[in-house]
């Protein structure tokens, strides 16, 4: 059998200049990290390549258009509601897109939040970042989660941000909140990436925890 491999083999991500706060981040967690070292743990990398996030997004998109707007006809047999009146005014597009970016630091926020709230100092647990060189902010957590917390967190931006604004639309009859959710679902196919990488990933070991990476998209995991 093939064995699957994990964490991030982009040496132009791993290796990318950082930031003063980043270098700090990064230098926290490998301090923790040597210490779980020594008490026995074994580290594995489960980090993910943006570049291939970008373009699983690319793929990931396909799909969402078909199922959206299969079931906006399915659902709205009768013809779409009014909902989108405001979205053929001039100035729709621009707002559109200044939602869009809204919402992209909310979606790092909900990340935040729901991993705050497995922790013991909360929100003081939580930085966040951006990668200038790829246009990406990101939110990380600097304490040990369980596989299940850490799954938690990464999947509920998009389902706040994608999935409920998509059952929303077809709902309503609005293709204008169907295309915001669909575009909000395609924005988390990193963290699907991440979860993938989560539930390939078996271990038998009695001890099994996750941190999320200080600088890179993606967790590390630690059992012994």
């Amino acid at each position: 059998m093939r064995e699957k491999k994990f964490g991030n083999q982009d040496t132009r991500e791993t290796s990318r200049e950082l930031t003063e706060a980043e270098r700090k981040r990064l230098s926290r967690f490998e301090d923790l990290s040597a210490k779980m070292t020594e008490q026995g743990y074994r580290r594995t990398e489960l980090t993910v390549s943006i570049v291939k996030a970008n373009i699983f997004a690319v793929v990931l998109l396909i799909p969402l258009l078909v199922i959206g707007f299969g079931l906006l006809l399915l659902v709205n047999r009768d013809g779409l509601g009014g909902f989108d009146e405001a979205a053929r005014q001039p100035a729709s597009l621009l707002l559109f897109v200044l939602i869009f970016i809204v919402l992209i630091v909310v979606h790092e926020g909900i990340h935040g939040v729901s991993w705050a709230v497995f922790t013991e100092r909360h929100f003081r647990d939580i930085e966040f970042g951006f990668m200038k060189q790829y246009l990406t902010p990101y939110c990380t957590c600097g304490v040990p989660l369980s596989r299940g917390q850490y799954i938690f967190g990464a999947l509920m931006p998009f389902l706040l941000l994608g999935v409920l604004p998509m059952a929303a639309g077809i709902l309503l009859g609005s293709v204008s909140v169907l295309i915001m959710g669909i575009i909000m679902a395609d924005s988390a196919a990193g963290d699907l990436m991440i979860v993938r990488n989560i539930l390939r990933y078996k271990s038998d070991a009695a001890e099994v925890v996750y941190i999320d990476h200080p600088t890179q998209a993606g967790g590390v995991i630690f059992e012994r």
